[in-house]
């Protein structure tokens, strides 16, 4: 089967490593980054207090941590809507290997 053309729409892309070039251009922007980053890292800080306390509004503020930070970002930064909306699983695979790649240097926030 021959390559598709991207068209455009995440939707058309096949597989998770079609997509993750789609979402590292959707984050170009340097402050998109950095505010995925920083709710990226209070997410799992919520995380670990909810495993620790298991108070159940750790998950809530994990949420809107990494959600709201994220959003943020690419509404007031890069001007795009997230690609969450179109590719949820990918786009949460995409939002942690980033954030990997992040932490090991690949990329620049």
């Amino acid at each position: 089967m021959a390559n598709a053309v991207f068209d455009g729409d995440p939707k058309s892309l096949h597989s998770f490593a079609e997509f993750y070039p789609f979402y590292l251009n959707e984050h170009s922007n340097t402050t998109c980054r950095k505010l995925h980053f920083i709710g990226s890292t209070l997410a799992l800080i919520c995380l670990w207090s909810l495993i620790w306390t298991r108070e159940p509004l750790f998950f809530v503020a994990a949420l809107v941590c990494g959600y709201g930070f994220a959003w943020i970002g690419h509404y007031g930064f890069e001007k795009n809507k997230p690609a969450s909306f179109k590719r949820p699983l990918w786009s949460f695979m995409g939002d942690w290997r980033m954030y990997f790649d992040i932490w090991t240097g690949k990329i620049a926030i």
